[in-house]
């Protein structure tokens, strides 16, 4: 484990060893500062707190939220609630994942460059069917339109990342 991460574990271990029951607040912590949840954090928290990594994985497995893997620099959701599902929204799911040549089961380009998500409804059901790339709405979306923006947001990573 580098050294750098052993420095932010213990800032948050000192946070964290009062209430140490509270392995959602700790998770929060975690994620924050990372960006996602490193396993190694985790066992890292678990020896050192007494408390069974079974607990950890049980709270980050439940709440969506928790990410056990880098996000992407970009994040593209697609609607697929009712409005949006009447009106493709699965396959602009499908043509996004495509787009961004994941595979099954993954949600994140290998290059870091896209996260891409579902949402059960958005509450914009009025422009269905809808995409949020960044926090950017984008209504009345087709598969081109899709693949547009994914196109636009491609980028490479920057200088120090792989």
């Amino acid at each position: 484990m580098e050294q750098e991460m052993i420095e932010a574990l213990n800032l948050l271990l000192g946070r964290h060893r009062s209430r140490r029951e509270n392995v959602l607040w700790l998770l929060q912590d975690i994620q924050t500062h990372f960006g996602y949840i490193p396993e190694e954090a985790v066992d890292w928290f678990a020896e050192r707190l007494d408390i069974p990594t079974s607990r950890f994985f049980g709270v980050i497995t439940f709440y969506p939220k928790f990410r056990m893997r880098p996000a992407g620099r970009n994040t593209l959701t697609v609607c697929c609630g009712a409005a949006c599902h009447i009106k493709g929204g699965r396959g602009l799911l499908e043509t996004a994942r495509n787009s961004l040549g994941l595979p099954p089961g993954e949600d994140t380009s290998s290059d870091l460059s896209f996260t891409l998500q579902e949402a059960t409804c958005i509450g914009a059901c009025n422009i269905a069917p809808v995409a949020i790339l960044n926090d950017r709405v984008y209504g009345d979306v087709d598969p081109r339109k899709i693949s547009a923006l994914i196109e636009e947001h491609r980028s490479p990573a920057p200088e120090g990342e792989t």
